[in-house]
């Protein structure tokens, strides 16, 4: 059993993608960047938070989240935002899913939310004062609790 892919819309901040490639790699989950990015897929700063896992990673480029999702197997897209009503938790997660997140700077675009079918919104409970969570460690959280729901499934 595989784990779902991660998503990610339209990034910004290189860091946090090398971050996302590095833990695409130590789990096996594919990697999907939905254009336009911040930085270029050469950019040094992409390249040393993800280390040497760039090459362990499978990472794919689409030029729209519609060309990712008619060009995938994908069958469920979870979408993680802060203005979701159900807890990610509550998600039995399956390989042909998703894990989409959105840009740093300004999360998922409402037409998302409401206007494409099979997109369900998702969120990683905070306090409630608090505004976000990084990119990275929202995709981690997120991924990680898919692996546990298969039992860490290929882990050593």
């Amino acid at each position: 059993m595989g784990l779902p892919a991660v998503v990610l819309y339209q990034p910004e901040i290189p860091q946090n993608a090398g971050n996302i490639i590095r833990l695409c790699a130590n789990t096996g989950a594919a990697l999907h960047l939905i254009a336009p990015l911040g930085f270029d897929l050469d950019d040094r700063r992409l390249r040393r938070a993800g280390l040497d896992y760039h090459e362990a990673a499978r990472v794919h480029l689409h030029t729209s989240l519609e060309q990712y999702i008619t060009s995938t197997c994908v069958q469920r897209v979870f979408a993680f935002t802060t203005r979701a009503g159900t807890d990610f938790d509550r998600v039995c997660y399956r390989a042909a899913d998703a894990l989409l997140f959105g840009p740093e700077s300004r999360g998922l675009p409402a037409p998302i939310l409401a206007e494409q079918p099979g997109i369900t919104a998702v969120r990683i409970p905070m306090l409630p004062d608090s505004r976000s969570m990084n990119l990275a460690n929202s995709a981690a959280v997120a991924l990680y609790e898919a692996w546990r729901q298969q039992g860490f499934t290929g882990a050593r």
